[in-house]
């Protein structure tokens, strides 16, 4: 059984019976602080059973006016705006970055030609990126993969073998791509176009302790709970924001049709299991698949069990 999982999980049932079926505004989630606080702390309980207690409301004194929190073996790690801290730096969220607990859609939005407002909107997000790099807070993320350094993170990977190709991925995420995999290979004798596309896969990169470009943060490459998977040849298409931004300085407006994406088939098989798929991200990255079942869950999007 997964380590993450004790059974199935129906999303809209436990979303519904925790109280949090929410609306969604643009790439936030549009939702008062309290609630999302909640929201969030139950997801990445449910997401990561035997791992992260249940998310309880705590306060420390009665003049504390309180806080969602999930421990991690001995740490307890509050909301706090966001931030996911330990409780000696809980106020001091703001020398932190929000973690981004962002709107995932089911489906990749029909294509729309940029706004001139988008269009300076993504602009500015970009040289904002490079000028004030995000500096998230890795604590809780360090303990729930026992990560915290490229020496312990090493501990716990291992290489496997994921269609055809060695890859080194975090122990714990194993059973859950072996089983996209078996979805995989099942389209493959089905579809055509899957079958294309896994004959023609090259490379498959998975632990590599670094943090994401243009950030100060933490990569999930880093943890080994990403696979980027990579095909002989690109074709002349894009497959990832930074360096597409090389030949198009306006990165974001390159139309889907001109983006190496994996077949359809493939994305669900991922997204079945948890993973997210970096395609569907402003700075895409669409080789790139991230274990976030937490993502998944607010979004109202089912994750199936591994057995």
């Amino acid at each position: 059984m997964s380590l993450f999982y004790t059974k199935k999980r129906n999303i809209r049932q436990w979303a519904c019976a925790l109280g949090i079926c929410f609306l969604l505004a643009g790439r936030v989630f549009a939702q008062t602080a309290p609630d999302r606080g909640e929201a969030v702390m139950k997801a990445l309980a449910a997401a990561y059973p035997g791992r992260v207690g249940a998310a309880v409301f705590r306060k420390g004194t009665p003049a504390d006016t309180g806080d969602w929190a999930v421990q991690i073996r001995e740490t307890w790690f509050y909301y706090a705006q966001g931030r996911l801290l330990p409780e000696e730096l809980r106020n001091r969220y703001a020398e932190y970055d929000p973690q981004p607990f962002y709107n995932y859609p089911a489906e990749l939005p029909a294509w729309k030609d940029p706004s001139p407002e988008e269009t300076e909107r993504f602009r500015n997000s970009a040289q904002m990126r490079q000028a004030n790099p995000p500096k998230r807070s890795q604590f809780f993320f360090d303990a729930l993969w026992r990560s915290s350094t490229r020496e312990e993170a090493y501990e716990r990977v291992k290489t496997m073998r994921f269609l055809g190709k060695s890859v080194t991925v975090h122990y714990s995420i194993m059973e859950e791509l072996a089983l996209v995999e078996e979805r995989i290979l099942w389209e493959a004798n089905n579809s055509t176009l899957v079958r294309q596309w896994v004959n023609r896969l090259d490379t498959l990169a998975g632990w590599n302790w670094r943090s994401i470009a243009d950030t100060q943060s933490r990569s999930f490459h880093a943890y080994g709970a990403a696979v980027d998977l990579l095909p002989a040849s690109q074709g002349g298409l894009q497959s990832y924001w930074l360096w597409t931004s090389q030949n198009y300085p306006a990165w974001w407006a390159v139309p889907y049709e001109k983006r190496l994406h994996p077949p359809a088939a493939v994305i669900r098989a991922f997204e079945e299991y948890g993973f997210i798929w970096g395609g569907k991200w402003l700075f895409f990255d669409t080789m790139h698949f991230e274990y976030r079942p937490e993502i998944l869950l607010l979004n109202n999007m089912p994750v199936k069990a591994a057995y």
